[in-house]
């Protein structure tokens, strides 16, 4: 995606109509994201690949001066070697083969997470920067990541302290769980590493305090300036003068707003249904597990708003298949029919990502536009 925007989301779709769904990007809206993040954070920004490795997003990010990545598998650190040749790699998937451990070394990764002590003793010969990540039940995200990883605030004190005997740069990472609104979940998970450094006798010369910054799904977009204070306040409320340089690695909060889904309804059956051409097996996969948003809006095939009074509608995907339908009613615009466009705002995190082509459905490359 190196050639210009083409035009709007709206010109795009009344010049070419398309049947299919489509996912448009925004270039410069993500250039915005990143420069809140680079100029607000009071650290270093990475970017969380997993989100959307379009090698589009990649290419704008590092435009827009990003030179570290989150990064989760080779395939990942493949992506962001292709954008950035030179970009620092913090491999935070914690669970790693043997074939994953030796491609870490060939891309040179400066930094790996930890959560447990087979983990610590397999990356450990990479040298590379040790980031202790540990949970806490701590509330606020749509949904928590400490079921599956992190270790316990007394494992993490036990992985410092060996990580410490092997000589090892020192750090900790945690995640808040996505879209959390709440920046006290960060201050709490701060004050604790805080506290799991001091009992273990170390320092750390790094902390990674996650991604998990919500993007705008309802209602105002979320101040992210917010967040950014609370935690600064935090490490020097909790480190005092000896704080460790802070690392974020938001992806949702960077890419989410530079991308518009435009899907098309197929059918309006008489129970009042919606049959879209795309759903829970395309681009609106994640909303089964996070909900849709408030940020919907229907065009005309001439590029008009339809502004008819809203009513709740069962909406299903294009697939052969009873589950592919999304998991409360929408309110749609009752003027809504055959042949609009049902446009998803703020749909740049986990929708190509994790789209699949079942039943032939699904994204195409997205397509750069100057506005959405």
């Amino acid at each position: 995606m190196k050639h210009a925007p083409i035009s709007t989301l709206t010109q795009h779709l009344v010049d070419h109509g398309p049947d299919h769904p489509v996912l448009f990007f925004a270039p410069e809206r993500l250039h915005h994201s990143a420069r809140v993040f680079q100029q607000g954070f009071p650290g270093l920004t990475t970017y969380a690949v997993k989100a959307n490795s379009d090698p589009g997003v990649l290419e704008n990010l590092v435009t827009a001066g990003l030179h570290a990545f989150d990064v989760a598998s080779p395939a990942e650190m493949e992506a962001v070697r292709a954008a950035h040749p030179k970009a620092a790699l913090h491999y935070n998937n914690p669970v790693r083969s043997e074939a994953e451990i030796a491609a870490a070394r060939a891309y040179g990764i400066a930094s790996a997470s930890v959560d447990d002590l087979r983990g610590l003793m397999t990356i450990a010969p990479l040298g590379c920067e040790i980031a202790v990540r540990f949970k806490l039940p701590v509330k606020g995200a749509a949904y928590d990541f400490g079921s599956k990883f992190g270790a316990t605030p007394e494992e993490a004190e036990m992985l410092l302290r060996r990580a410490a005997d092997l000589g090892l740069p020192l750090a900790m990472t945690f995640h808040p769980g996505t879209q959390c609104t709440d920046p006290e979940a960060w201050a709490v998970y701060i004050q604790t590493a805080a506290r799991i450094a001091a009992r273990a006798g170390v320092r750390l010369g790094r902390l990674n305090v996650g991604g998990g910054f919500p993007a705008h799904r309802y209602g105002q977009a979320p101040d992210l300036h917010r967040f950014f204070t609370r935690i600064g306040e935090a490490v020097v409320q909790a480190f005092g003068a000896d704080t460790p340089a802070l690392v974020c690695e938001p992806g949702r909060a960077m890419v989410a707003d530079a991308f518009a889904l435009a899907t098309r309804i197929k059918a309006v059956r008489d129970t009042g249904a919606i049959f879209l051409n795309d759903g829970i097996y395309g681009g609106l996969s994640e909303l089964r597990d996070i909900g849709p948003s408030d940020r919907i809006r229907i065009l005309s095939p001439q590029g008009l708003r339809r502004q008819g009074a809203a009513e709740p509608h069962m909406v299903f995907g294009p697939t052969c298949d009873s589950l592919d339908h999304l998991p409360q009613p929408l309110a749609l615009p009752g003027d809504a029919t055959e042949g609009d466009y049902v446009i998803f705002d703020g749909m740049g995190a986990y929708s190509l990502s994790i789209a699949t082509r079942f039943n032939g459905y699904g994204l195409g490359a997205p397509i750069a536009v100057t506005a959405l």
